[in-house]
């Protein structure tokens, strides 16, 4: 299994609209790196949810139910789009000042290229935010 980050601004798509929906395709994504992200994620890899822009925090976890196919929203088959279903909330989110704070998460994708809305995430860094995700 994979892990993975997907970023969404609250205003247009929260983790609370995505637990209604229960289930949502992960499409408009026009940046090459982020596409490529899409399309090496598997059936059962799980992603962060991260709230940006506004909250700037993981505040959820989503579990791939459907591998990469042509995005919905463009003609052109240069991009790609994942369906997604929520797997679990967090008890506490993780904010990116918390993220930014430890020095383990210094090369943490979301730290180093924070623009890029789909990051691959390491298994050491996946543990890290799940201990900070309890809290204190």
């Amino acid at each position: 299994m994979a892990y993975w980050l997907i970023k969404s601004e609250p205003f247009k798509y929260s983790w609370e609209q995505f637990e209604k929906d229960g289930k949502t395709f992960w499409d408009g994504v026009r940046n090459y790196a982020a596409r490529n992200n899409l399309r090496a994620m598997k059936k059962g890899d799980l992603a962060f949810f991260y709230h940006s822009n506004e909250g700037t925090e993981i505040v959820g976890i989503a579990k791939v139910v459907k591998e990469a196919y042509q995005d919905p929203t463009s003609t052109e088959d240069t991009w790609s789009a994942v369906d997604f279903a929520p797997h679990k909330k967090l008890k506490h989110p993780v904010s990116l000042a918390t993220i930014k704070a430890d020095k383990r998460l210094a090369d943490m994708a979301l730290v180093r290229l924070g623009r890029l809305s789909v990051q691959p995430v390491t298994e050491e860094e996946w543990e890290i935010v799940m201990e900070l995700a309890k809290g204190k």
